[in-house]
C-alpha cells in the first residue's frame, strides 16, 4: 500500500504533526510503516478480533494513520478505503481505552478526511464513537447487526440450488455488487474473491445473488452477500453455514425483518452487537427496497469495508 505521507498534512496549518495528550506527546505515523504485531496489540486492547492477517488485508486495500506515544506504542488508528475517486469507507478507528476521551481519535479522523478529501463517506459507528462522528457531519442511516456463533447445519431445503463460483464469475460478481452497493468496488471484490469461497445463484442466464466467505477474526465471515430476495440470499449463504457446521461463523447485516434474519438466527448466528452505519454525503441504499430487480447488500464485507 502506498499511503499518504504524514508530511502532506503536517504543514497545512490545520492539523499538527504531534499532539500533547495527558502530559505526553503523541505523534502520527503512516499505518503502512507499523509492524503487524503492534497493530494487533491495539485491536486486542479494545476487544476487537482482528488477526495480523486481517490488518494486512486492510492495509493492502486501504490507507491510514496511527498515533504513537513517546516510546512508539500504538495508541490509536484510523483508515480509509477508497472506491473510485469520489467515495470511501472509513474504518479500523480504534483508540486505546485510556485515551478515548482525550481527542486522539478526532485528531486522526480529521487527518483521514484531509488525506481523502473530495469524497463522500460511509462508516460503522459503535455507540461510544457516535460523539466523535456526529460533529464531523456524519448522519446515522441504519443499524448493523453483528451476528455470530457456532454455525448449525440447516435442514431447510433451498428453493434454488446455487453453484460454486469460479474465476470466470468475477466480472458478474463485481457488477452485481456495484448495483447493490451504489459504487464500483472492483479492486476490493477482486481481492476478496481471491481469498474466499463463493456461491452464486443464476436466473435467466444472469447472476442473481452471491455470497463470499473467508477467514476473519475468530473464524470465518460471510460477506459480502448480494441478492434481490430473502430466498435468494438464503440460498447462497446456506452452503457456507453447512460447510462450517460446528465452527465459528460471523455475518453482519442491516436486515432485522423478513426470512433472511430468521434464517441467520436459526443457523446459530445470534446478534452479538450492533453498530450504526453513518454517512457523509452518501446515503445508504435502504435494504427494505429489495426486489428481484433491485439487489441489495444483505451482508457486509466487514464493518470497515461496507
Amino acid at each position: 500500500m502506498s499511503g499518504s505521507g504524514i508530511e502532506d498534512g503536517a504543514g497545512d496549518g490545520a492539523l499538527p504533526a504531534s499532539l500533547t495528550v495527558d502530559a505526553f506527546d503523541v505523534r502520527m505515523a503512516d499505518i503502512a510503516d507499523i509492524g503487524l504485531e503492534r497493530l494487533q496489540a491495539l485491536s486486542i486492547s479494545v476487544g476487537w478480533p482482528h488477526r495480523a492477517e486481517d490488518w494486512q488485508f486492510a492495509r493492502e486495500v486501504g490507507h491510514g494513520f496511527v498515533a504513537l506515544d513517546e516510546i512508539d506504542r500504538v495508541l490509536a488508528s484510523a483508515m480509509w478505503f477508497p472506491y473510485g475517486d469520489d467515495f470511501a469507507t472509513i474504518g479500523m478507528v480504534m483508540t486505546s481505552p485510556r485515551l478515548q476521551s482525550l481527542g486522539v481519535g478526532e485528531w486522526l479522523m480529521k487527518r483521514v478526511l484531509s488525506a481523502s478529501a473530495g469524497r463522500t463517506y460511509r462508516l460503522s459507528a459503535t455507540r461510544a464513537a457516535l460523539a466523535l462522528y456526529r460533529p464531523l457531519g456524519f448522519v446515522g442511516q441504519r443499524t448493523v447487526f453483528q451476528c455470530q456463533g457456532e454455525a448449525r447445519r440447516s435442514d431447510r431445503s433451498a428453493s434454488a440450488q446455487p453453484r460454486r463460483l469460479v474465476e470466470a464469475d468475477l466480472a458478474a460478481v463485481t457488477a452485481l455488487d456495484e448495483r447493490a452497493f451504489g459504487t464500483s468496488r472492483a479492486g476490493l471484490i477482486a481481492r476478496l474473491f481471491g481469498q474466499s469461497v463463493g456461491y452464486g445463484l443464476e436466473r435467466d442466464g444472469a447472476l442473481a445473488a452471491f455470497a463470499l466467505c473467508r477467514p476473519f477474526g475468530r473464524g470465518h465471515v460471510v460477506g459480502p452477500v448480494v441478492a434481490g430476495t430473502d430466498e435468494d440470499a438464503i440460498a447462497v449463504v446456506q452452503p457456507h453455514v453447512d460447510e462450517h457446521d460446528g465452527r465459528f461463523l460471523r455475518l453482519d447485516t442491516h436486515l432485522d425483518e423478513g426470512l433472511f434474519p430468521v434464517f441467520v438466527a436459526r443457523s446459530g448466528l445470534r446478534i452479538h452487537d450492533t453498530v450504526l452505519t453513518m454517512s457523509l454525503g452518501a446515503p445508504l441504499t435502504d435494504p427494505s427496497t429489495r426486489a428481484p430487480d433491485r439487489p441489495v447488500t444483505y451482508a457486509l464485507a466487514t464493518q470497515a469495508l461496507g
